[in-house]
C-alpha cells in the first residue's frame, strides 16, 4: 500500500512520518509514537477513551485519519503535564477519585480540559453535558464531576496567583 507524508506537532514536538492513507489517528499515536495513554475502547466513537485535542478542540481520534492531522497540533494525555508536574486536571482526578480502572480517564480529562478552556466555572449540569460523549463503566460519574469542579477551582487559583505575580 502507498504511504503519505504527514507533519504535525504532538505534545509540543514536531513529528514527521509516513502513514498509510487509511491509518486512524488513534493507531498512529499508539503504534507509531508509543503514546499509549490514548485508548481504543469501542471502535465506534461511542466511548471517548480515544479523545485527544486537535488544535485545542476535543476530538475522538478513532474518527480522524492520521493524514487529516497533517499540519495540526495534537495534545494527548501525556502532553498535559509540564516538567514532570501534573496538570491541575490530572491532580484533581487523583485527589477526588475521578478514576477507578483508569481506562476512560485520559478521554475524560482531555474532554474536561476543552470544557475548562471555554468555561472557567462550569455548573454540574454543564460538566455532565460536556462529558456525555465519554463512557465510564466504573465510577458512576459523580467523582468525575467532582474532579472537574475541583480542577476548575485549582486552575482559577493558579490564574489568580499568576496575575498577582505580575503586579
Amino acid at each position: 500500500m502507498s504511504t503519505i507524508k504527514i507533519r504535525t506537532k504532538v505534545n509540543g514536538k514536531d513529528v514527521e512520518a509516513e502513514v498509510e492513507p487509511r491509518t486512524l489517528l488513534v493507531h498512529f499515536l499508539r503504534e507509531e509514537l508509543n503514546l499509549t495513554g490514548t485508548h481504543v475502547g469501542c471502535d465506534t466513537s461511542n466511548c471517548g477513551a480515544c479523545t485527544v485535542l486537535i488544535d485545542g478542540q476535543a476530538v475522538k481520534s478513532c474518527t480522524v485519519l492520521a493524514a487529516q492531522a497533517n499540519g495540526k497540533e495534537i495534545t494527548t494525555i501525556e502532553g498535559l503535564s509540564r516538567n514532570g508536574e501534573l496538570h491541575p486536571l490530572q491532580k484533581a482526578f487523583l485527589e477526588k477519585h475521578g478514576l477507578q480502572c483508569g481506562y476512560c480517564t485520559s478521554g475524560m480529562i482531555l474532554t474536561s480540559f476543552w470544557l475548562l478552556k471555554k468555561n472557567k466555572d462550569p455548573s454540574e449540569e454543564e460538566i455532565r453535558k460536556n462529558l456525555s460523549g465519554n463512557l465510564c463503566r466504573c465510577t458512576g460519574y459523580q467523582s468525575i464531576v467532582e474532579s472537574v469542579k475541583y480542577a476548575a477551582q485549582l486552575m482559577n487559583e493558579k490564574e489568580v496567583e499568576r496575575e498577582m505575580a505580575v503586579r
